[in-house]
């Protein structure tokens, strides 16, 4: 999985321009807002991409323990047969296969939680990943729209890209929080 991209240069540079030649004194805080707004972003795309990373190498290594769970389980079967034939045909059983069968099936429980415990963890960094990719939609609708205020001279549009940060700050610390 890839982290989200934040393809905000262009506005800002906008937002910029139109702050130095603007009239209104507010467009210079829609810039550095918009400004500080990139750099969340920036972290919020690092976070996500992260999580995404984890949750990857977690699956992998629960399929990995699961692989490991079936060789264990096609031992256990061989030598349980091993067991049955000799049995079968009246001869002794090795004390030591029958400790042996008894360790595959004690190693396979342990390799199972040690897989559920994986495929937990590779849950929990997707969940995570999730919050910080809305975060990261947040922050570029932010964005966005204060570059719309900025063009078109509106200062609600402003507080509606304040309001649309804010909610991204929510994600971005919802995200961190997450356990």
């Amino acid at each position: 999985m890839e982290a989200p991209e934040v393809p905000t240069e262009h506005l800002n540079e906008a937002i910029e321009h139109q702050a130095k030649h603007s009239k209104a004194s507010w467009t210079m805080g829609v810039a550095l807002s918009s400004a500080l707004l990139a750099g969340l972003a920036a972290v919020c795309s690092l976070l996500a991409g992260h999580h995404s990373n984890e949750a990857m190498i977690e699956q992998i290594q629960s399929s990995d323990k699961w692989a490991f769970y079936q060789a264990k389980g096609i031992k256990a079967a061989v030598l349980g047969s091993k067991i049955e034939l000799l049995e079968a045909e009246g001869k002794p059983v090795s004390p030591k296969d029958r400790d042996k069968l008894l360790a595959y099936k004690k190693d396979q429980d342990d390799i199972s939680a040690e897989a559920k415990e994986k495929e937990e963890g590779s849950k929990d960094h997707l969940r995570r990943h999730v919050v910080f990719s809305r975060g990261v939609t947040l922050f570029q609708i932010a964005i966005a729209v204060g570059a719309i205020s900025a063009l078109t001279q509106r200062k609600s549009f402003w507080f509606v890209s304040l309001a649309f940060g804010l909610l991204g700050i929510g994600f971005l610390v919802q995200g961190s929080l997450a356990r």
